[in-house]
């Protein structure tokens, strides 16, 4: 027996004054209430309602119980709505892991915005190139590239796709000759990222199809926003994702090298542990960010 429906249910009898009213009310049959309360006068070994065909009276043990009851009744649903107000409401600490590289290019500069709009959050920004296992960690949001989940304690959202391109400086290409096709990659400085997929395979797909090309990368570094820099200062060739190519290549630091070819695009992902999934602070930080990389 749920004890606690059975107080809500008979309160809301002894209010209606009707079984068959209370029974509306609820959505359930006269007949079910009947028995709840009949079980629950024989658990507590008393008589707590009377009835005849005509009407129904509360017993002086029916009335100790119904007032106590609807003071159970009505604390809990004070603690619900509590509960439900505080949820609803974008407050608290937020703890947020991603890479280093995406949290300079992207968290960072959103920050700002999203703490001006909901001042009463406080963010904790972790920036790690590495995996976290986010509820060991205490982290609310991780964000991932390509996430697969084995963790059926975890969701992930999408919120957003990124291309990769291959880059090099215009100082660069003016000494060293601007590539034509995939072909023309070799004997070029490469630099790689570290912890890429393609750190030794560029699949390259382009106007006429796609195209795999071996490279051995000279320089491997773990973080793209480096890397950028280091193919700005005229290092070589190498691949970035748009979120940080972006800016460099509107100010003219670097050129898109087989403007025609790129590497397989990649989605972004905001994985939170299934508790978290309704939460309103995160809610709030993933419609920002989904706003940060749409633009």
């Amino acid at each position: 027996m749920d004890k606690l429906s059975v107080m809500k249910a008979f309160c809301r009898i002894v209010e209606r004054g009707s079984f068959s009213r209370a029974a509306e009310d609820l959505g359930v049959s006269a007949a079910l209430l009947s028995r709840e309360v009949k079980l629950l006068e024989e658990s507590l070994e008393t008589v707590l309602l009377t009835r005849t065909t005509r009407s129904m009276s509360l017993t002086d043990h029916g009335r100790r119980f119904y007032d106590d009851a609807r003071d159970i009744v009505d604390a809990v649903a004070r603690v619900e709505d509590g509960i439900r107000q505080s949820a609803s409401t974008v407050s608290g600490p937020l703890k947020i892991g991603c890479s280093n590289s995406f949290g300079e290019a992207i968290i960072g500069p959103m920050l700002p915005g999203f703490l001006a709009e909901y001042p009463d959050v406080r963010v904790t920004l972790a920036l790690e190139e590495r995996v976290v296992d986010i509820i060991e960690e205490g982290i609310d949001l991780t964000l991932r590239v390509g996430a697969v989940l084995q963790d059926s304690a975890l969701i992930a959202r999408k919120v957003g796709t990124f291309h990769q391109r291959l880059f090099a400086s215009p100082i660069y290409l003016a000494k060293h000759g601007t590539p034509q096709s995939p072909a023309d990659i070799e004997g070029h400085r490469i630099a790689g990222f570290l912890l890429a997929d393609h750190l030794l395979e560029w699949a390259l797909t382009g106007p006429e199809g796609s195209v795999t090309i071996s490279v051995n990368p000279d320089l491997r570094i773990s973080n793209s926003i480096v890397l950028s820099d280091i193919l700005a200062s005229g290092y070589g060739i190498g691949p970035l994702p748009s979120f940080v190519s972006n800016g460099p290549e509107a100010r003219g630091a670097l050129t898109r090298v087989l403007p025609n070819h790129e590497l397989p695009a990649r989605e972004i992902y905001a994985v939170t542990a299934a508790r978290l999934g309704m939460d309103a602070r995160v809610l709030a930080f993933i419609k920002h960010l989904r706003r940060a990389l749409a633009d």
